[in-house]
Protein backbone atom coordinates (compact mmCIF):
# COMPACT_ATOMS: atom_id res chain seq x y z
CA UNK A 1 0.00 0.00 0.00
CA UNK A 2 1.47 3.16 -0.93
CA UNK A 3 0.60 6.55 1.61
CA UNK A 4 0.89 9.83 -0.17
CA UNK A 5 3.22 12.75 0.80
CA UNK A 6 1.72 15.02 2.51
CA UNK A 7 2.64 17.48 -0.58
CA UNK A 8 1.35 15.28 -2.56
CA UNK A 9 -1.29 16.80 -4.96
CA UNK A 10 -4.39 15.13 -5.71
CA UNK A 11 -6.59 14.76 -8.76
CA UNK A 12 -10.00 14.96 -8.31
CA UNK A 13 -11.85 12.90 -11.05
CA UNK A 14 -15.79 13.43 -11.83
CA UNK A 15 -17.06 10.87 -14.27
CA UNK A 16 -19.61 11.97 -16.88
CA UNK A 17 -22.69 10.23 -15.72
CA UNK A 18 -21.79 11.91 -12.09
CA UNK A 19 -21.01 15.52 -13.22
CA UNK A 20 -24.65 17.02 -13.83
CA UNK A 21 -24.95 16.10 -10.25
CA UNK A 22 -28.05 15.02 -8.01
CA UNK A 23 -30.17 17.06 -6.45
CA UNK A 24 -31.53 16.24 -2.87
CA UNK A 25 -34.10 17.96 -0.46
CA UNK A 26 -33.53 15.60 2.61
CA UNK A 27 -30.45 13.98 4.49
CA UNK A 28 -30.91 11.00 7.37
CA UNK A 29 -28.05 10.20 9.16
CA UNK A 30 -27.29 7.10 10.99
CA UNK A 31 -24.48 5.94 12.91
CA UNK A 32 -22.77 3.14 14.87
CA UNK A 33 -19.33 2.20 16.36
CA UNK A 34 -17.24 1.94 13.41
CA UNK A 35 -19.55 4.36 10.95
CA UNK A 36 -21.81 6.89 9.85
CA UNK A 37 -24.60 5.98 7.41
CA UNK A 38 -25.63 9.52 5.45
CA UNK A 39 -28.94 8.82 3.55
CA UNK A 40 -29.45 11.64 0.40
CA UNK A 41 -33.08 12.07 -1.08
CA UNK A 42 -35.68 13.84 -2.56
CA UNK A 43 -39.20 14.50 -1.05
CA UNK A 44 -41.93 15.65 -2.59
CA UNK A 45 -44.69 17.99 -1.05
CA UNK A 46 -48.19 15.26 -0.82
CA UNK A 47 -46.24 12.22 -0.87
CA UNK A 48 -45.41 10.40 1.87
CA UNK A 49 -42.27 8.67 0.96
CA UNK A 50 -38.47 9.71 0.15
CA UNK A 51 -36.73 8.85 -2.63
CA UNK A 52 -32.90 7.87 -1.56
CA UNK A 53 -30.76 9.03 -4.53
CA UNK A 54 -27.32 8.70 -2.70
CA UNK A 55 -26.25 6.77 0.54
CA UNK A 56 -22.51 7.49 1.43
CA UNK A 57 -20.75 5.06 4.18
CA UNK A 58 -18.01 7.20 6.64
CA UNK A 59 -15.50 6.49 9.25
CA UNK A 60 -16.67 8.30 12.14
CA UNK A 61 -13.03 10.50 11.33
CA UNK A 62 -14.26 11.18 8.09
CA UNK A 63 -17.48 12.83 8.93
CA UNK A 64 -15.90 14.80 11.74
CA UNK A 65 -13.56 16.32 8.72
CA UNK A 66 -16.29 16.48 6.33
CA UNK A 67 -18.39 18.14 9.36
CA UNK A 68 -15.07 21.04 9.50
CA UNK A 69 -15.09 21.13 5.70
CA UNK A 70 -18.89 22.34 5.62
CA UNK A 71 -18.65 24.54 8.23
CA UNK A 72 -15.58 26.23 6.93
CA UNK A 73 -17.40 26.21 3.58
CA UNK A 74 -20.96 27.69 4.62
CA UNK A 75 -18.84 30.59 6.73
CA UNK A 76 -16.82 31.27 3.59
CA UNK A 77 -20.52 31.25 1.63
CA UNK A 78 -22.05 33.72 4.37
CA UNK A 79 -19.14 35.95 4.10
CA UNK A 80 -19.39 36.41 0.28
CA UNK A 81 -22.90 36.34 0.17
CA UNK A 82 -24.97 36.71 3.51
CA UNK A 83 -26.54 34.95 6.04
CA UNK A 84 -27.99 31.46 5.00
CA UNK A 85 -31.45 30.98 6.83
CA UNK A 86 -32.29 28.49 8.71
CA UNK A 87 -35.80 27.58 6.57
CA UNK A 88 -39.23 27.38 7.74
CA UNK A 89 -39.81 25.80 11.00
CA UNK A 90 -41.97 22.79 10.84
CA UNK A 91 -45.23 22.82 12.16
CA UNK A 92 -45.41 20.62 15.69
CA UNK A 93 -47.04 17.16 15.17
CA UNK A 94 -51.13 17.14 15.45
CA UNK A 95 -52.38 15.34 18.58
CA UNK A 96 -55.29 13.48 18.56
CA UNK A 97 -57.82 12.56 21.11
CA UNK A 98 -60.30 10.72 21.82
Amino acid sequence: MTVPRPDAKISIVVKDEMALGTYANFASIVHNFAEFIVDLGRIVPGREHVEVVSRVVMTPVHVKQLLRALAENVAIYERNFGEIPDGPTPAPPVQQTM
